[in-house]
């Protein structure tokens, strides 16, 4: 399944406090969505909790995810539950995961690791007014370490938009990057997961947008901590537009990812290219520390799938699209800032 969540009537792109979210199944012909949440209710009663929310359904692990199947398989026959079906231009995307219990990303692409460090002493420089030379910057090297282990930092899970909501720019950059990142969220936790058996707790697949204010990332990285502020601004983490079922998922690791800008592409890769893949990612991170359901986990950006790497940064109105093969296609407006 396709499962997203989202808010009744189209046009509302600003999340509204209090707001009366709903979750949905993506119906086979691509332009319905099913509502799990009115659904569930009209059929169960009191025992549709488990259509309450992303993080409801996840928690109600294998049977949860049975019941949402017979409903959508119900709805596509024309059944009872046709009647919570409503057209998807006539809701509002929110992140398919409003607030995941606790958001990492990773960095496991080599092309992007090098790129970006490349762009990054470019950057510096320039904002100095001189070269990387100049400046004394030494050449790019990858350290070993990436290499031997996978490599993360903790995002604010708090700051999570999803499909058309438009990115505030952050006052205090000049400089923004989008990141074309695969994402999983988690089924179920564990400690000390095996590499083995970690494909058993992903839940699903899905776009990550790893939005970066790049001049502000590079100037406090020279502290050796971080990155801080040059991530952690409202509506800098994008999520969307569903998650895709682990059951739907062929091959993770065998998919295209693409990255346009205004409709103009401007990088390509593949996730077969990850230096660690997520059996690896999910044993690493375990390691000594119990994961929970409804946590995410981005891959990291793909090789060529920012603006650091090509030279091509963003402008307040440009229109992202990141698109990766067997999820879908994640849209955003980057807006100015508030004033």
């Amino acid at each position: 399944m396709k499962l997203l969540t989202f808010v009744p009537g189209a046009g509302a792109f600003e999340t509204a406090p209090g707001e009366a979210r709903r979750i949905g199944a993506l119906m086979a012909d691509g332009g319905r969505v099913l509502d799990l949440t009115t659904a569930a209710t009209a059929r169960m009663g009191a025992d549709a909790g488990f259509a309450a929310s992303m993080l409801a359904l996840i928690d109600a692990g294998a049977d949860g995810l049975g019941r949402a199947a017979e409903l959508l398989a119900e709805a596509e026959r024309g059944g009872a539950a046709a009647g919570a079906v409503v057209a998807l231009d006539a809701i509002s995307f929110r992140s398919p995961l409003p607030r995941p219990r606790q958001m990492r990303d990773c960095l496991v692409f080599e092309t992007h690791l090098i790129q970006a460090m490349e762009g990054g002493r470019r950057l510096l420089a320039g904002l100095k007014g001189t070269t990387p030379e100049a400046l004394g910057l030494p050449p790019v090297t990858v350290p070993q370490v990436w290499y031997e282990q996978p490599i993360y930092y903790k995002a604010n899970r708090f700051s999570v938009i999803g499909h058309e909501q438009p990115v505030r720019w952050p006052s205090h950059s000049k400089l923004m990057d989008y990141e074309l990142e695969l994402g999983i969220v988690l089924a179920k936790g564990g400690r000390d997961i095996p590499a083995a058996t970690a494909h058993d707790h992903i839940f699903g697949y899905t776009i990550f947008n790893d939005m970066t204010a790049r001049d502000t990332q590079f100037t406090e990285m020279q502290g050796s901590l971080g990155p801080a502020k040059g991530k952690d601004f409202d509506t800098g983490n994008i999520i969307g537009p569903w998650i895709v079922t682990a059951d739907e998922m062929t091959d993770p690791y065998a998919l295209g990812m693409r990255v346009r800008v205004n409709g103009e592409l401007r990088g390509e890769g593949s996730s077969a290219s990850m230096q660690h893949r997520f059996d690896r990612i999910l044993a690493h991170i375990s390691r000594d520390e119990t994961l929970h359901a409804g946590e995410f986990i981005g891959s990291g950006t793909v090789g060529n799938g920012c603006g650091i790497e090509t030279g091509q940064l963003l402008d307040p109105g440009d229109v992202v699209e990141l698109e990766i093969d067997g999820i879908g296609r994640l849209r955003n407006r980057i807006t100015p800032p508030r004033v």
